[in-house]
């Protein structure tokens, strides 16, 4: 049995509030934290997360009910070691100063950008990926040369607990605090005024968190969610296809704000993929409800909700799919409340008067929608919300260029799910209902950076020659430049 959800008291959010004070004072009264520093501390992180490993697999597995220990390294560990070996690898490049170009008329004066810490940044996690999503942003941060206070959910309260342990004894509490509670924690950390927000979860809780900031002008970064679709041309291999999405939909039990949401299919391949589809799950997961590979859904209500959006859907008219490789559920249900494992379901025949086709899923159930052309599917889509992630199954180029300058969503991957939040050296972000600002890599880096302009002027420079009073030299000087940029003299 899962622990009960983590909840807020007075005395912690007085602590974190003088956590902050601290914290912000430190920022504003040191000098920014050199090279060496922020290594010290990415290194530490590092050994943290490796020291850790099987402790951090094991609170995920309990904050679920179960969770594959395997799956938590493959999602969890190993991106957050990627992130880690990335940014210390190219930290020295991103932090050096840029040279920019002069401006004509200011020669030979010099520009450059200094990349600087914003100073505090509040980073609020999700429950889904709970320690990746806690410290891929964390990595960031401190790469910036920033504090950081992370809000880390209170569904995960195991994982929650130990991260506040390590993480502060790791880093020190003046560098990194962790803040445990629920919604009366969030909403007294987004009311301080920190110097930049991250916020990972839902659209309408992002919506909150944005217009809490607005009130001290804190920039925020939102990754959101949403419904993010597959498409599948007929021409496609659909036995490789449907391997990727069932690989992508599956994955912590399709607990995945990239998660294929919904794919679109032509109406004649429908029945083969539900097939398909069938046997790729019978492949990766011959047994559901006691196999170790398939996890569980995050909690009671999380559960529920799902089974209502498959009763909503056949209420209205859906066909209802469950796969069970193993016979291991009854022949009415697909979903078993001792374990809070759900088979993975197909709906089909939907309409957009299901709440299946309006809500985010999060979970194991693939509505299909079947469609006539390329062009119907790219309407849906652009019909629609813009999504955080896309997918395009095609080996055709000129098809795979019109969907992607046809279709504007947060991140794509082409021939495959979810790998492109795996490549560090690609921003990830939402657009629109799916999020804003984006992270990973340099731009996680440049996120939490301030860039500041930097004009320093020459002892010779022409600029003296445009001062008042304006005669003759003034309206030649004038002219060359209205020439220059393509008016004409006056």
């Amino acid at each position: 049995m899962p622990p009960p959800p983590l909840h807020s008291n007075q005395a912690d959010i007085a602590a974190i509030r003088q956590r902050f004070d601290v914290m912000r004072r430190l920022s504003r009264n040191e000098a920014p934290l050199d090279y060496a520093t922020r290594v010290r501390h990415l290194k530490a992180l590092r050994s943290m997360i490796v020291e850790h490993e099987s402790e951090f697999a094991a609170a995920i597995s309990n904050d679920f009910s179960h969770r594959s220990a395997q799956e938590t390294r493959l999602t969890e560990i190993v991106p957050s070691l990627q992130n880690l070996h990335g940014t210390l690898k190219n930290l020295k490049v991103w932090m050096k100063p840029e040279r920019r170009k002069v401006a004509l008329h200011a020669l030979p004066a010099r520009n450059r950008v200094i990349y600087q810490p914003k100073g505090v940044v509040l980073i609020i996690a999700p429950w889904n990926y709970p320690l990746l999503l806690a410290i891929d942003p964390v990595i960031a941060a401190l790469a910036a040369g920033n504090r950081v206070i992370v809000k880390p959910s209170e569904l995960t309260p195991s994982l929650s607990k130990l991260l506040k342990k390590l993480l502060e004894e790791t880093l020190g509490e003046d560098m990194a605090s962790v803040a445990l509670g629920e919604a009366e924690m969030a909403s007294v950390l987004t009311s301080l005024p920190f110097d930049h927000i991250l916020f990972t979860g839902s659209t309408k809780v992002g919506a909150l968190v944005m217009r809490a900031a607005a009130k001290n002008l804190t920039p925020v970064t939102l990754e959101l969610g949403g419904k993010s679709p597959v498409i599948v041309h007929e021409s496609y291999d659909l036995q490789y296809a449907t391997r990727r999405i069932a690989r992508g939909k599956l994955m912590n039990a399709g607990q995945t704000c990239i998660a294929p949401d919904y794919l679109l299919i032509n109406e004649s391949s429908v029945e083969a993929f539900i097939q398909t589809f069938r046997d790729e799950t019978a492949r990766f997961y011959p047994r559901l409800v006691k196999n170790p590979d398939y996890t569980s859904i995050v909690s009671d209500g999380h559960f529920n909700r799902l089974k209502s959006l498959i009763e909503d859907a056949r209420e209205k008219g859906a066909k209802i799919i469950p796969i069970d490789p193993a016979g291991e559920f009854k022949s009415t249900a697909f979903h078993d409340s001792n374990s809070r494992k759900m088979a993975p379901v197909v709906v089909t025949n939907v309409n957009d008067h299901m709440a299946i086709m309006n809500e985010e899923i999060f979970g194991p159930l693939l509505p299909i929608v079947a469609t006539r052309s390329l062009e119907d599917a790219i309407s849906y889509v652009n019909a629609r919300p813009r999504p955080l992630s896309l997918y395009y199954f095609d080996d055709d180029q000129s098809r795979i260029d019109k969907v992607l300058n046809g279709t504007t969503s947060g991140g794509v991957s082409i021939n495959d799910t979810i790998l492109h939040v795996a490549q560090e050296d690609l921003p990830f972000g939402g657009i629109g209902p799916s999020g804003m600002g984006a992270y990973h890599g340099r731009d996680g880096f440049l996120t939490f950076s301030h860039a500041k302009a930097v004009f320093h002027q020459s002892r010779l420079s022409g600029v003296p020659l445009t001062d008042p009073p304006y005669g003759k030299t003034f309206t030649k000087v004038l002219n060359t430049l209205l020439w220059r940029f393509g008016a004409r003299s006056r």
